[in-house]
Protein backbone atom coordinates (compact mmCIF):
# COMPACT_ATOMS: atom_id res chain seq x y z
CA UNK A 1 0.00 0.00 0.00
CA UNK A 2 1.15 3.65 -0.73
CA UNK A 3 1.48 5.84 1.86
CA UNK A 4 1.19 10.05 1.16
CA UNK A 5 4.47 11.76 2.90
CA UNK A 6 4.49 13.06 6.33
CA UNK A 7 4.01 16.83 6.47
CA UNK A 8 6.67 18.05 8.48
CA UNK A 9 5.34 20.64 11.09
CA UNK A 10 7.44 23.22 12.74
CA UNK A 11 7.71 23.75 16.86
CA UNK A 12 5.71 26.59 16.22
CA UNK A 13 2.83 24.23 15.24
CA UNK A 14 3.32 26.29 11.47
CA UNK A 15 3.55 24.35 8.37
CA UNK A 16 6.19 26.10 6.55
CA UNK A 17 5.87 25.82 2.69
CA UNK A 18 9.78 26.23 1.88
CA UNK A 19 10.31 23.13 4.23
CA UNK A 20 8.17 20.65 1.79
CA UNK A 21 9.04 18.81 -0.83
CA UNK A 22 7.11 18.74 -4.40
CA UNK A 23 5.32 15.27 -3.08
CA UNK A 24 5.02 16.71 0.74
CA UNK A 25 3.58 19.89 -1.23
CA UNK A 26 1.12 17.74 -2.90
CA UNK A 27 0.06 15.47 -0.22
CA UNK A 28 -0.85 18.71 1.33
CA UNK A 29 -3.24 19.77 -1.11
CA UNK A 30 -4.57 16.57 -1.40
CA UNK A 31 -5.30 16.50 2.50
CA UNK A 32 -7.17 19.47 2.17
CA UNK A 33 -9.22 18.49 -0.82
CA UNK A 34 -7.31 20.18 -3.70
CA UNK A 35 -6.19 18.18 -6.99
CA UNK A 36 -2.89 17.17 -7.00
CA UNK A 37 -3.07 18.70 -10.55
CA UNK A 38 -2.37 22.21 -8.81
CA UNK A 39 0.64 21.51 -6.96
CA UNK A 40 2.98 22.26 -9.84
CA UNK A 41 1.03 25.95 -10.14
CA UNK A 42 1.93 26.59 -6.09
CA UNK A 43 5.40 25.04 -6.79
CA UNK A 44 6.38 27.60 -9.53
CA UNK A 45 4.98 30.79 -7.42
CA UNK A 46 6.60 29.25 -4.03
CA UNK A 47 10.62 28.77 -6.00
CA UNK A 48 10.64 30.30 -9.16
CA UNK A 49 8.46 33.85 -8.52
CA UNK A 50 8.28 34.35 -5.50
CA UNK A 51 5.52 35.95 -4.82
CA UNK A 52 4.56 37.45 -2.03
CA UNK A 53 1.66 37.92 -0.41
CA UNK A 54 1.03 34.33 -1.94
CA UNK A 55 -2.40 34.16 -1.68
CA UNK A 56 -2.38 37.30 -4.16
CA UNK A 57 -0.68 35.67 -6.65
CA UNK A 58 -3.18 35.38 -10.00
CA UNK A 59 -0.93 31.88 -11.41
CA UNK A 60 -2.55 30.04 -8.68
CA UNK A 61 -5.51 28.46 -9.14
CA UNK A 62 -8.84 29.30 -7.20
CA UNK A 63 -9.38 26.44 -4.98
CA UNK A 64 -5.14 27.06 -3.89
CA UNK A 65 -5.91 31.13 -3.24
CA UNK A 66 -8.90 30.29 -0.87
CA UNK A 67 -6.90 27.46 1.11
CA UNK A 68 -3.98 29.62 1.73
CA UNK A 69 -6.58 32.98 2.53
CA UNK A 70 -8.47 29.93 4.87
CA UNK A 71 -5.54 28.74 6.82
CA UNK A 72 -2.87 31.96 6.61
CA UNK A 73 -2.28 31.24 10.54
CA UNK A 74 -1.31 27.92 10.13
CA UNK A 75 0.57 28.08 7.05
CA UNK A 76 3.72 30.30 6.64
CA UNK A 77 6.33 30.50 4.00
CA UNK A 78 10.09 32.18 4.91
CA UNK A 79 10.42 35.67 3.87
CA UNK A 80 13.59 36.84 5.39
CA UNK A 81 14.11 40.27 6.12
CA UNK A 82 17.23 42.05 4.49
CA UNK A 83 18.42 43.86 6.85
CA UNK A 84 21.10 45.05 4.08
CA UNK A 85 23.10 44.63 1.34
CA UNK A 86 26.45 45.52 0.50
CA UNK A 87 29.02 45.18 -2.53
CA UNK A 88 32.53 44.51 -2.45
CA UNK A 89 34.90 47.33 -4.08
CA UNK A 90 35.34 45.59 -7.27
CA UNK A 91 31.62 44.83 -8.38
CA UNK A 92 32.05 40.95 -8.07
CA UNK A 93 30.30 39.99 -4.70
CA UNK A 94 27.50 41.03 -2.61
CA UNK A 95 26.58 40.16 0.93
CA UNK A 96 23.25 40.00 2.31
CA UNK A 97 22.86 40.28 6.23
CA UNK A 98 19.13 38.56 6.69
CA UNK A 99 17.05 38.62 9.70
CA UNK A 100 15.02 35.47 10.19
CA UNK A 101 11.27 35.25 11.29
CA UNK A 102 12.68 34.81 15.23
CA UNK A 103 15.30 37.51 15.01
CA UNK A 104 18.29 36.03 14.17
CA UNK A 105 20.53 36.93 11.60
CA UNK A 106 22.76 35.34 8.94
CA UNK A 107 24.48 36.36 5.97
CA UNK A 108 24.44 35.21 2.30
CA UNK A 109 26.89 35.89 0.12
CA UNK A 110 26.59 36.50 -3.97
CA UNK A 111 29.50 35.98 -5.87
CA UNK A 112 30.06 37.20 -9.58
CA UNK A 113 31.90 35.85 -12.19
CA UNK A 114 32.07 36.03 -16.11
CA UNK A 115 28.23 35.06 -17.18
CA UNK A 116 27.53 33.54 -14.14
CA UNK A 117 26.83 33.57 -10.39
CA UNK A 118 27.56 31.86 -7.20
CA UNK A 119 25.54 31.64 -4.10
CA UNK A 120 27.01 30.95 -1.06
CA UNK A 121 24.56 29.81 2.14
CA UNK A 122 24.52 29.91 5.36
CA UNK A 123 22.95 26.36 7.15
CA UNK A 124 23.31 27.36 10.63
CA UNK A 125 23.22 30.32 13.32
CA UNK A 126 26.21 30.48 14.22
CA UNK A 127 28.70 27.15 14.23
CA UNK A 128 29.59 24.57 16.83
CA UNK A 129 32.79 23.76 14.98
CA UNK A 130 34.83 26.83 16.90
CA UNK A 131 37.28 27.06 13.99
CA UNK A 132 39.79 29.49 15.47
CA UNK A 133 40.45 31.55 12.60
CA UNK A 134 36.93 31.38 11.04
CA UNK A 135 34.13 34.26 12.27
CA UNK A 136 31.49 32.11 12.57
CA UNK A 137 33.45 29.84 14.64
CA UNK A 138 34.21 32.57 16.94
CA UNK A 139 30.51 33.19 17.36
CA UNK A 140 29.75 30.03 18.97
CA UNK A 141 26.30 28.09 18.07
CA UNK A 142 23.04 29.05 18.70
CA UNK A 143 20.78 27.15 16.29
CA UNK A 144 20.39 25.13 13.44
CA UNK A 145 18.48 26.67 10.54
CA UNK A 146 15.48 25.06 9.03
CA UNK A 147 15.04 23.82 5.22
CA UNK A 148 13.11 26.35 4.28
CA UNK A 149 15.48 29.13 5.87
CA UNK A 150 18.34 27.77 3.69
CA UNK A 151 15.86 27.69 0.48
CA UNK A 152 14.57 31.17 0.90
CA UNK A 153 18.42 32.27 1.25
CA UNK A 154 18.19 31.35 -2.52
CA UNK A 155 14.67 33.64 -3.53
CA UNK A 156 16.76 36.07 -1.52
CA UNK A 157 20.18 35.78 -3.80
CA UNK A 158 17.28 35.88 -6.77
CA UNK A 159 15.80 38.79 -6.14
CA UNK A 160 18.41 41.07 -5.48
CA UNK A 161 19.63 39.90 -8.98
CA UNK A 162 16.78 40.47 -10.62
CA UNK A 163 16.75 44.00 -9.41
CA UNK A 164 20.24 44.62 -10.99
CA UNK A 165 19.02 43.09 -14.22
CA UNK A 166 21.28 40.06 -13.88
CA UNK A 167 21.25 36.18 -14.65
CA UNK A 168 19.75 33.83 -12.92
CA UNK A 169 22.00 31.73 -10.12
CA UNK A 170 24.36 29.04 -11.78
CA UNK A 171 25.89 27.62 -8.75
CA UNK A 172 25.61 27.11 -4.82
CA UNK A 173 28.28 26.31 -1.95
CA UNK A 174 27.08 25.32 1.35
CA UNK A 175 30.19 27.40 2.95
CA UNK A 176 28.48 30.17 4.65
CA UNK A 177 27.78 30.17 8.58
CA UNK A 178 27.60 26.71 9.89
CA UNK A 179 28.53 23.21 9.59
CA UNK A 180 26.07 21.49 6.42
CA UNK A 181 26.61 18.14 7.68
CA UNK A 182 26.13 18.84 11.62
CA UNK A 183 22.86 20.15 9.90
CA UNK A 184 22.49 17.26 7.12
CA UNK A 185 18.96 16.24 7.27
CA UNK A 186 18.30 20.00 6.54
CA UNK A 187 20.93 20.76 4.45
CA UNK A 188 20.42 17.99 1.77
CA UNK A 189 16.85 18.43 1.54
CA UNK A 190 17.09 21.76 0.83
CA UNK A 191 19.79 21.45 -1.82
CA UNK A 192 17.07 18.94 -3.34
CA UNK A 193 13.90 21.45 -3.40
CA UNK A 194 16.60 23.84 -5.02
CA UNK A 195 17.45 21.39 -7.13
CA UNK A 196 13.96 20.59 -8.77
CA UNK A 197 13.83 21.28 -12.15
CA UNK A 198 9.62 22.46 -11.46
CA UNK A 199 11.18 25.43 -9.50
CA UNK A 200 14.85 26.57 -9.21
CA UNK A 201 16.22 23.79 -10.85
CA UNK A 202 20.17 24.28 -10.03
CA UNK A 203 22.13 21.21 -11.18
CA UNK A 204 23.26 18.70 -8.66
CA UNK A 205 27.06 19.14 -10.26
CA UNK A 206 26.46 22.76 -9.39
CA UNK A 207 26.11 22.52 -5.59
CA UNK A 208 29.13 22.00 -3.35
CA UNK A 209 28.84 21.06 -0.19
CA UNK A 210 31.64 21.99 2.42
CA UNK A 211 32.73 19.75 5.97
CA UNK A 212 35.18 20.19 8.30
CA UNK A 213 34.99 16.48 8.14
CA UNK A 214 32.33 15.26 10.01
CA UNK A 215 33.04 11.60 9.53
CA UNK A 216 29.52 10.01 9.74
CA UNK A 217 27.67 12.02 7.99
CA UNK A 218 30.48 11.67 4.98
CA UNK A 219 29.87 8.53 5.16
CA UNK A 220 26.18 8.65 5.04
CA UNK A 221 26.83 10.87 2.28
CA UNK A 222 28.47 8.45 0.41
CA UNK A 223 25.90 5.91 1.14
CA UNK A 224 23.21 8.10 -0.58
CA UNK A 225 25.26 8.93 -3.67
CA UNK A 226 24.19 12.35 -4.03
CA UNK A 227 25.43 14.32 -7.15
CA UNK A 228 26.54 17.20 -4.60
CA UNK A 229 30.09 18.04 -4.48
CA UNK A 230 32.10 17.23 -1.28
CA UNK A 231 34.17 19.67 0.27
CA UNK A 232 36.30 19.22 3.28
CA UNK A 233 38.27 21.39 4.69
CA UNK A 234 42.01 19.96 6.07
CA UNK A 235 44.27 23.32 6.90
CA UNK A 236 46.93 20.92 8.58
CA UNK A 237 48.77 17.69 7.72
CA UNK A 238 48.80 16.37 11.27
CA UNK A 239 46.35 15.63 14.32
CA UNK A 240 48.32 18.37 16.74
CA UNK A 241 48.34 21.14 14.44
CA UNK A 242 44.72 20.56 13.35
CA UNK A 243 43.34 20.53 16.60
CA UNK A 244 44.89 24.01 16.84
CA UNK A 245 43.20 25.14 14.14
CA UNK A 246 39.85 22.97 14.22
CA UNK A 247 39.04 21.67 18.13
CA UNK A 248 36.35 19.08 16.27
CA UNK A 249 39.46 17.06 14.97
CA UNK A 250 40.11 15.43 18.41
CA UNK A 251 36.58 14.03 17.45
CA UNK A 252 37.17 12.86 13.70
CA UNK A 253 41.48 13.24 13.14
CA UNK A 254 42.76 13.63 9.79
CA UNK A 255 43.23 9.31 9.60
CA UNK A 256 39.30 8.92 9.98
CA UNK A 257 38.62 11.98 7.48
CA UNK A 258 40.72 10.74 4.67
CA UNK A 259 39.46 7.29 5.26
CA UNK A 260 36.20 8.30 5.08
CA UNK A 261 36.80 10.15 2.21
CA UNK A 262 38.34 7.40 0.13
CA UNK A 263 35.64 5.04 1.25
CA UNK A 264 33.08 8.17 -0.52
CA UNK A 265 35.32 8.00 -3.68
CA UNK A 266 35.19 4.42 -3.50
CA UNK A 267 31.21 4.76 -3.22
CA UNK A 268 29.86 7.28 -5.29
CA UNK A 269 33.10 7.43 -8.22
CA UNK A 270 33.37 11.28 -7.34
CA UNK A 271 36.35 13.33 -6.35
CA UNK A 272 36.57 15.34 -3.15
CA UNK A 273 37.60 18.72 -2.80
CA UNK A 274 40.27 19.49 0.29
CA UNK A 275 40.22 22.92 1.26
CA UNK A 276 43.57 24.45 2.89
CA UNK A 277 43.66 28.11 4.24
CA UNK A 278 47.23 29.34 3.89
CA UNK A 279 48.20 31.16 6.87
CA UNK A 280 51.73 32.74 7.48
CA UNK A 281 54.11 30.99 8.69
CA UNK A 282 51.92 28.33 10.26
CA UNK A 283 50.74 26.19 7.26
CA UNK A 284 52.36 27.58 3.87
CA UNK A 285 56.00 26.18 3.82
CA UNK A 286 57.01 23.91 1.46
CA UNK A 287 57.83 21.25 3.60
CA UNK A 288 54.39 21.46 4.50
CA UNK A 289 53.27 21.12 0.73
CA UNK A 290 55.14 18.09 0.64
CA UNK A 291 53.59 16.63 3.68
CA UNK A 292 49.95 17.72 1.91
CA UNK A 293 51.16 15.82 -1.49
CA UNK A 294 52.00 12.78 0.39
CA UNK A 295 49.07 12.46 2.77
CA UNK A 296 46.80 12.63 -0.26
CA UNK A 297 48.30 10.66 -2.18
CA UNK A 298 46.30 7.48 -3.84
CA UNK A 299 43.37 10.07 -3.10
CA UNK A 300 41.16 10.99 -6.27
CA UNK A 301 41.90 14.90 -4.74
CA UNK A 302 41.70 18.05 -5.63
CA UNK A 303 43.24 21.13 -3.50
CA UNK A 304 41.43 24.56 -3.23
CA UNK A 305 43.99 26.99 -1.53
CA UNK A 306 43.19 30.08 -0.12
CA UNK A 307 45.08 32.61 1.65
CA UNK A 308 43.91 33.49 5.15
CA UNK A 309 41.02 36.23 5.13
CA UNK A 310 41.22 38.51 8.17
CA UNK A 311 38.97 38.30 11.12
CA UNK A 312 39.15 40.18 14.26
CA UNK A 313 38.80 37.08 16.56
CA UNK A 314 42.79 35.73 15.37
CA UNK A 315 45.45 36.83 15.07
CA UNK A 316 47.42 35.08 11.90
CA UNK A 317 48.13 36.61 8.86
CA UNK A 318 47.54 35.38 5.50
CA UNK A 319 50.41 33.78 3.50
CA UNK A 320 52.65 35.87 0.89
CA UNK A 321 51.35 35.38 -2.79
CA UNK A 322 54.77 33.76 -3.80
CA UNK A 323 54.66 31.04 -0.93
CA UNK A 324 51.17 30.46 -2.22
CA UNK A 325 52.57 29.55 -5.44
CA UNK A 326 54.72 27.80 -4.35
CA UNK A 327 52.97 25.32 -2.16
CA UNK A 328 50.26 25.28 -5.49
CA UNK A 329 53.49 24.40 -7.35
CA UNK A 330 54.76 21.55 -5.04
CA UNK A 331 51.21 19.84 -4.98
CA UNK A 332 50.72 20.06 -8.85
CA UNK A 333 54.05 18.17 -9.67
CA UNK A 334 53.02 15.76 -7.44
CA UNK A 335 50.19 14.82 -9.62
CA UNK A 336 47.40 16.09 -7.73
CA UNK A 337 45.16 19.29 -9.22
CA UNK A 338 45.57 22.06 -7.31
CA UNK A 339 43.84 25.79 -7.71
CA UNK A 340 44.85 28.50 -6.09
CA UNK A 341 41.36 30.59 -5.23
CA UNK A 342 40.66 34.52 -5.69
CA UNK A 343 39.97 36.31 -2.26
CA UNK A 344 36.98 37.85 -2.69
CA UNK A 345 35.14 40.43 -1.01
CA UNK A 346 37.46 41.02 1.40
CA UNK A 347 36.94 44.86 2.21
CA UNK A 348 33.47 43.77 3.42
CA UNK A 349 33.96 40.93 5.27
CA UNK A 350 32.24 38.41 2.84
CA UNK A 351 35.29 36.41 2.30
CA UNK A 352 35.76 32.60 3.31
CA UNK A 353 35.80 32.33 6.95
CA UNK A 354 34.53 36.27 7.48
CA UNK A 355 30.85 35.62 8.18
CA UNK A 356 29.61 36.62 11.06
CA UNK A 357 25.84 38.05 10.84
CA UNK A 358 27.28 42.10 11.52
CA UNK A 359 26.01 45.24 9.62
Amino acid sequence: MNHAPSVPVAADKLIHLLDLSFDELSALLEDAGIRPVHTGALWRTLHRESATPLADSNKLPPPVRRWLNQYRFEVAIDQPTLISEIESSDGYTRKLLLRLEDGHEIETVIMGYPGRFTVCLSTQVGCAMGCVFCATGQMGFTRQLRVGEIVAQVHSAQQVLNRSGNTGLRNAVLMGMGEPLHNYDASIKAMQIVCDNRGIGLGESRITISSVGVVPAIRRFADEKHGFNLAVSLHASNDTERVALIPVNQRWPITDILDSCRYYTETTGKRVLFGWTLIDGKNDSPDEARRVANLLKGQDAHVNLIRLNPTDGFGGSASARTAAETFSDIIQESGIPCTLRQRRGIDVAAGCGQLAAKQ
